[in-house]
């Protein structure tokens, strides 16, 4: 069966309350709409620019991400969540949860969606926003835009979390006391160091000493 594409634009369906925040971006998602082909990406079109289903105003943290799941049934739009009724969760988000686990407590998890960390003001966002399941390639110009979107948060005082090579490309653009660099949480990786790396509480200890409210990380 033929999946379904959104008859909207990227620009129609970039949240208002962002648009004037990354105007200048604004041309690379018309770019983007004329030479994407939907059809063979994910996520469904219309959960692409989900990680802006948010107020500017209310982010605190941005944990910036790779590419989106290659799976239409794990790509949400939200960088490392899957919907509820996913029961074998990617390995990516399971080495997540322990980490959040061991530096955080106890975590019983329910399931793998993160919208209750999108709740309190983490932004999850891939360096790339879609996927081509055909040939596993991410359009050159989603880094341009994300690129973008990282230099508007860090001049909001915004804290960036940076997980993988791809994420890292966007650390210079933060403050040194506004990041947390590490390792992916893939299982190709994640015992090189990010296990152990603690980047939960570290968010936390800059929130706080800048008087910001703390994430609950083992909320849901």
């Amino acid at each position: 069966m033929k999946a379904h594409v959104s008859l909207l634009a990227l620009n129609q369906l970039l949240d208002p309350r962002w648009k004037e925040i990354l105007a200048s971006s604004l041309p690379l998602l018309d770019v983007l709409d004329k030479e994407i082909d939907f059809i063979s990406c994910v996520p469904r079109k219309e959960l692409i620019l989900k990680a802006f289903e948010c107020d500017p105003k209310e982010v605190s943290v941005v944990i910036f991400g790779q590419d989106p799941y290659p799976n239409p049934n794990h790509a949400t739009g939200l960088a490392f969540s899957v919907n509820e009724d996913i029961t074998k969760l990617p390995a990516s988000l399971r080495n997540i949860f322990k980490e959040i686990s061991t530096d955080i407590g106890d975590f019983k998890i329910s399931n793998g969606n993160l919208d209750f960390l999108s709740q309190q003001g983490v932004m999850l966002l891939n360096r790339g926003l879609t996927l081509d399941l055909r040939n596993k390639d991410v359009h050159p110009l989603w880094y341009e835009f994300t690129r973008n979107v990282a230099q508007v948060l860090a001049n909001m005082g915004i804290v960036g979390v940076f997980w993988g090579n791809q994420a890292q490309e966007l650390a210079h653009f933060f403050p040194e006391e506004r990041k947390v660099v590490g390792i992916h949480p893939s299982p190709l990786s994640a015992y090189r160091g990010f296990f152990g790396s603690k980047p939960f509480s570290q968010v936390n200890k800059i929130l706080i000493s800048e008087g910001r409210h703390a994430i609950k990380w083992t909320k849901q």
